[in-house]
């Protein structure tokens, strides 16, 4: 079992320094005590045997008790701070009951118990424990605070090897009671169990005794929530394994003499499983978060990682063995441990219907949770003056004058340089959106206007800026882009559309197409080739187009909603002033790619033209849903909290100073497709009531959603161009 080297997509649950800190020590630790050779003697034990020797190890450096509190002998790190560690220890398919003993100790530890001592000896590394979420076993009272409890459960994880268990038990009146069983008081036999690392085992309760300090004050909802999160962040190390390890693979791998990783099929499996790792990541975090807060959302937010991760990592380890071919189906291989210790994970959580039913059941219940972004204590003083100037703004009534005070102010693209924006960071961007929004100011819609802007504030003349930029930022003009061509789609560099040099400027011959409202637009954006003989990123010059221009002709395209957003333009020998080059010229290339859009921070990757989860959830109240429906609906609340909360990861990553790129990548590219979900689901639910649109009922919103929403995924880069992006600049595969 080799160590994969490992970078931030990798190990990156946590975003503090501390927390990225801890993962390196772990990681590190796990690397020297968890050995390929430990990892196989346990793989081939007959037998449970004895805990495995880095156990006490683990148990020196504090990682038993991370969640624990310090009253309660803990090191008091939180479930952040514990998730953070076990995701790397997931990389490295842990065998014995470390996993469960960690998850047994967060339960007592959420319970503000020691449980008779037992906490204790967990921490302190001379007992192990396990829990189970199965129902199996019952309980009578005995009279003394405690209960005498009977039954059965299958497949306890870690059982095999655990002192104590921490069960539910259901009571004569149907109520749920949390115990720990005594190892002297139930019997616990090892089981043919699938994961091969950690052996299950067969309780079984004959009237065991169970006394009041060995009763845990906890809802099941909690332990589920701890659940989520312990078994969750292994499973991100898992995750953050199989994907590692499959792209070195495909790195590596040749075929028909050239690596597999620069096929489209395997590419894109890979950045599947990159995908996957960020889902899953941001799922747990929240649910890790939540729980240290005291959020009273925060069994929700287990319950939607409980939703989501076990099926990402059990696909995940699928592909892993698939891009590895034969090999990866080999006992000698890793690639099965991993698969192994995924399933056996999931079917830990419990069955996944129940574990939708349950969002589903929250998300019909209750609003759901925002995605929470705490803010450092800095923004506080940011608030004050910025509510002030905002509040005079808000008080304007000519609503020309207020957009004008608005783009004057710097408040439209605040990121931007003075005068154009306000210089701000991203924690006073954040705070600038906050205040808007409470102000109920409506901001200009530059649509196109915003790549235009920033593109001429980075590389244009001040004149530019005076004559174009300063109106744009007050609502006044209407941009559209000139970039994709019929031939070229979203390889711009192999555009065609050329521009000739002319006396006092440039003559432009070419088509354009899918340009976004081209028909309304003043000024478009337009990038053309002026060096044919130039390398293909090469020779191509960046231009400001007055659209009123002679030799200019749009034709709207017609789409399938019977609508006309977007257009071809054709250009034909259209003059060019040379006081419209933006930037050099033959450098266009650079203009279009470096522009201020990196330093912009985006509070939310949703599509909100489309159909939203707000849709979704108004469609399904009331409505009866049968199971599969209810089943479907609960998967589509799940995957769009998840979409916010890579968005919250995003911003806060960009507020730590480092690189947001992938995490945002893959926001954008689930962004793309959950509303196309969340339509097609609604007019499945329709059935014979979609067949037309009627004004007023559900289906003139929902058709219009469905139609409309086919284009999400194919413009500003289609899902198989941006999964071609994530495996290159996230996973390093070769280019195609």
């Amino acid at each position: 079992m080799s160590a994969v080297a490992r970078t931030d997509y990798e190990l990156g649950l946590g975003l503090s320094a501390e927390h990225r800190d801890l993962a390196d020590a772990v990681a590190g630790l796990a690397d020297k005590t968890i050995t390929a050779e430990a990892v196989r003697a346990a793989l081939e034990a007959r037998e449970a045997g004895e805990v495995p020797g880095f156990h006490a190890d683990l148990v020196a450096h504090d990682l038993m008790g991370l969640a624990v509190p310090e009253p309660l002998g803990g090191a008091g790190g939180g479930m952040l701070a514990a998730a953070v560690a076990l995701e790397a220890l997931g990389r490295r398919a842990v065998p014995g009951p470390t996993i469960p003993t960690i998850l047994a100790a967060a339960v007592l530890g959420a319970a503000d118990t020691t449980a008779d001592g037992l906490l204790g000896r967990l921490l302190g590394g001379t007992e192990t424990a396990a829990v189970t979420l199965d129902q199996g076993l019952t309980a009578t009272a005995d009279g003394a605070g405690g209960w005498i409890v009977t039954g059965t459960i299958e497949a306890v994880p870690g059982g095999a090897q655990a002192r104590s268990v921490i069960a539910p038990a259901t009571t004569d009146t149907g109520e749920t009671v949390w115990t720990v069983l005594a190892g002297d008081a139930v019997t616990c036999t090892e089981q043919d169990g699938l994961d091969l690392l950690r052996r299950a085992g067969r309780l079984v309760a004959d009237q065991a005794p169970v006394p009041a300090a060995r009763v845990l004050a906890v809802a099941s909802a909690r332990v589920r929530a701890l659940a989520s999160v312990v078994y969750g962040a292994e499973a991100l190390g898992v995750l953050a394994w199989c994907t590692a390890t499959a792209s070195e693979y495909s790195r590596t791998r040749v075929q028909f003499g050239r690596p597999i990783g620069a096929f489209q099929a395997v590419k894109h499996a890979c950045a599947r499983m990159g995908v996957g790792l960020e889902q899953a990541r941001a799922a747990v975090w929240d649910a890790a978060a939540a729980l240290d807060s005291g959020d009273e959302g925060a069994d929700r937010a287990g319950e939607v990682a409980a939703a989501l991760v076990p099926e990402l990592v059990v696909e995940a380890a699928e592909s892993c063995i698939q891009v590895h071919g034969g090999i990866g189906f080999t006992w000698e291989h890793d690639a099965h441990l991993y698969y192994r210790r995924a399933l056996a994970i999931r079917a830990a959580l419990g069955p996944h219907t129940d574990r939708i039913e349950r969002v589903a059941a929250s998300a019909l219940a209750a609003p759901l949770r925002g995605a929470r972004i705490d803010l450092p204590d800095e923004a506080d003083a940011l608030r004050p003056p910025i509510a002030a100037e905002l509040a005079e703004i808000a008080a304007i009534d000519d609503e020309d004058d207020r957009l004008a005070a608005l783009g004057d102010g710097g408040w439209v693209l605040p990121h931007l340089p003075r005068p154009y924006g306000r210089g701000a960071g991203p924690l006073e961007q954040i705070v600038i959106a906050e205040q808007i929004d409470r102000a109920g100011i409506e901001m200009p819609q530059l649509l196109m206007g915003n790549w235009a802007v920033q593109a001429i504030v980075a590389h244009g003349t001040e004149e530019q800026k005076r004559d174009l930029v300063v109106p744009t930022l007050r609502g006044e003009t209407v941009w559209c882009q000139l970039f994709s061509e019929p031939g070229a789609g979203s390889d711009l560099a192999s555009l065609t559309t050329k521009a000739v040099k002319v006396d006092g400027g440039w003559q432009v011959t070419g088509q354009k197409i899918w340009t976004s409202v081209a028909q309304f637009a003043e000024w478009a954006m337009l990038i053309a080739r002026t060096d044919p003989a130039a390398p293909k990123h090469d020779g191509i010059t960046y231009f400001v187009l007055d659209m009123a221009t002679p030799g200019i002709t749009v034709r709207p395209l017609r789409e399938m909603t019977g609508s006309a957003l977007f257009n071809e333009v054709f250009l034909d020998e259209v003059f060019i002033p040379d006081a419209h080059v933006v930037g050099e010229v033959n450098r266009g290339w650079q203009v279009a790619r470096t522009t201020l859009a990196g330093e912009r921070v985006a509070l939310s990757q949703k599509m909100e033209a489309y159909a939203t989860d707000a849709d979704l959830i108004e469609f399904a109240t009331g409505r009866p849903l049968d199971p599969v429906a209810r089943h479907r609906f609960g998967e589509l609340i799940a995957r769009s909290q998840a979409i916010d909360l890579i968005g919250s990861r995003a911003v806060l990553q960009q507020l730590a100073g480092t690189d947001a790129s992938t995490t945002s990548s893959v926001g954008k590219l689930l962004a793309m497709g959950i509303g196309q979900s969340i339509a097609e689901f609604v007019v499945d639910q329709l059935g014979p009531a979609a067949v037309a649109a009627v004004p007023g009922q559900p289906s003139d919103k929902a058709i219009e959603q469905l139609l409309a929403g086919r284009a999400t995924t194919i413009y500003g880069g289609t899902t198989e161009v941006q999964l071609n992006v994530i495996a290159e600049r996230m996973l390093g595969l070769p280019r195609d």
